[in-house]
C-alpha cells in the first residue's frame, strides 16, 4: 500500500496520518445520532471482539473446574500463569515478527521511522529496549495480570462477591459486556494520570515512558506498581454485578489490548489494497510527548482536562500553550520562594 495517500512523513521519515484523531461520539453533546452508529463497527471490530473471543476460549477450555478453584493451590494457579504467558507470547511475539523483526511491510504507516533494536540506550536492562520489555513484562506483568484472575476465579467459586448467573442474567451481561470498556477508558485514565504525578513518574511510570519509540513488547513494559494499578481493571467485578467471564474480558481487554496502543503502526496491511487500523496513534503521541492523551479517546476526558492532541499543527500549538503557561507558573513560584528567602 502507498501509505502516502493517509499521510505524511517529515524530513526524519516520522509518519503522520491525515485524518484528525477525534474522540468517540459517545459521549458528544448535542447528541450526533448518525455519527454514533457510523462509529459503532470500530466499537467491536477488529479488537474488541478478539477479546471477547479470548475470554470465551479461556473459559470454555482454560479455567479450572469451580469446585478446584475454592482451594488456592498451586496446580490451577501455575496452569493460568503458563496459559496466559505462552497466550502472550505468541500474540505479541506474532505482531514483532511480522513488523518488527521480518519488517513486512517496511515503514509503511510507522510513526517513528526509526527501528527500536538499531537504538541501544542504558535506561534498558542490557541496553536493548527489547529484552527490558520482555524481563519486565514476563517477569512481573503476566503474574500480576494472573494474579488479579486468580483472585476473581477464587472469589466466584467461593461466592464471595456479587456474582450472577450467566444463563439466568444474559441481557443484563450483554450490557455490561458493552459498558467495560468505557469503564476501563475511565480506570486507565484515572490511574494514568495519577501515575505521572512527580513522585509516582520519577519511581514507577518512567520505566513505560522509556520506550519513546514503542513496540508490541514495550505493552506490558512497566514498572510492578503500575501493573497492579493498572490490572486493577478487574477489581470493578467486586462491586458490579458480575460474571467470571466479563472480569475475564476485562483482563484480556487490558492485558492483550495494550498491544494496540503500542504497535507503532497506524494500519497493519493485509494486502495491496486493504488493512486493519490500529488505533494506535493516540497512545503514540503520549509516548512522544508525554503530557497528553493519557486516555485513549472512548471518553472525552482528555478533552475536559485540557490534554487532548488530535495529531495536527493546532494541536501542536495548543500543547506548547500548556508547557509555557505550566513554565511561567512554576517560574512564578520559584520567584516567589527567593523573594519570601531572601
Amino acid at each position: 500500500m502507498d501509505d502516502t495517500k493517509y499521510g505524511t512523513r517529515n524530513k526524519r521519515g516520522d509518519y503522520t496520518p491525515n485524518e484528525r484523531l477525534e474522540h468517540a461520539p459517545l459521549f458528544a453533546f448535542p447528541p450526533r445520532p448518525m455519527a454514533l452508529l457510523k462509529w459503532l463497527p470500530h466499537y467491536f471490530l477488529p479488537w474488541n471482539l478478539i477479546w471477547a473471543a479470548s475470554a470465551v476460549a479461556w473459559w470454555l477450555w482454560v479455567v479450572p473446574q469451580k469446585e478446584q478453584m475454592q482451594s488456592l493451590q498451586w496446580g490451577w494457579v501455575l496452569w493460568l500463569l503458563a496459559i496466559n504467558a505462552i497466550a502472550v507470547f505468541v500474540f505479541y511475539g506474532a505482531i514483532e515478527l511480522h513488523l518488527y523483526l521480518r519488517r513486512a511491510q517496511g515503514n509503511r504507516f510507522k510513526y517513528n521511522a526509526k527501528w527500536p533494536s538499531e537504538h541501544k540506550s542504558q535506561a534498558f536492562m542490557f541496553g536493548s529496549q527489547t529484552i527490558d520489555s520482555l524481563i519486565r513484562g514476563f517477569g512481573t506483568g503476566v503474574p500480576i495480570w494472573t494474579a488479579w484472575e486468580v483472585l476473581v476465579l477464587w472469589a466466584w467459586a467461593n461466592d464471595i462477591g456479587p456474582w450472577v448467573s450467566l444463563m439466568d442474567n444474559g441481557w443484563y451481561l450483554f450490557a455490561l459486556w458493552l459498558v467495560l470498556p468505557v469503564i476501563h477508558e475511565f480506570h486507565f485514565f484515572a490511574i494514568h494520570r495519577l501515575i505521572h504525578t512527580p513522585f509516582l513518574y520519577k519511581w514507577v511510570h518512567s520505566v513505560h515512558h522509556n520506550s519513546v519509540n514503542p513496540s508490541p513488547w514495550s505493552s506490558l513494559s512497566m514498572h510492578p506498581v503500575e501493573h497492579l494499578l493498572y490490572f486493577a481493571t478487574a477489581a470493578y467485578h467486586f462491586i458490579l454485578p458480575s460474571h467470571p467471564l466479563l472480569a475475564i474480558y476485562q483482563l484480556h481487554f487490558a492485558g492483550f489490548g495494550a498491544v494496540v496502543g503500542h504497535i507503532g503502526f497506524d494500519k497493519i496491511e493485509l494486502g495491496e489494497d486493504s488493512a486493519v487500523e490500529s488505533h494506535a496513534f493516540a497512545h503514540y503521541l503520549h509516548h512522544k510527548y508525554f503530557e497528553v492523551n493519557y486516555g485513549d479517546g472512548l471518553i472525552p476526558l482528555d478533552r475536559w482536562f485540557d490534554t487532548w492532541h488530535d495529531g495536527s499543527k493546532d494541536g501542536d500549538a495548543r500543547m506548547n500553550a500548556r508547557y509555557e503557561k505550566t513554565k511561567a507558573r512554576a517560574n512564578a513560584k520559584a520567584a516567589q520562594k527567593a523573594a519570601r528567602s531572601a
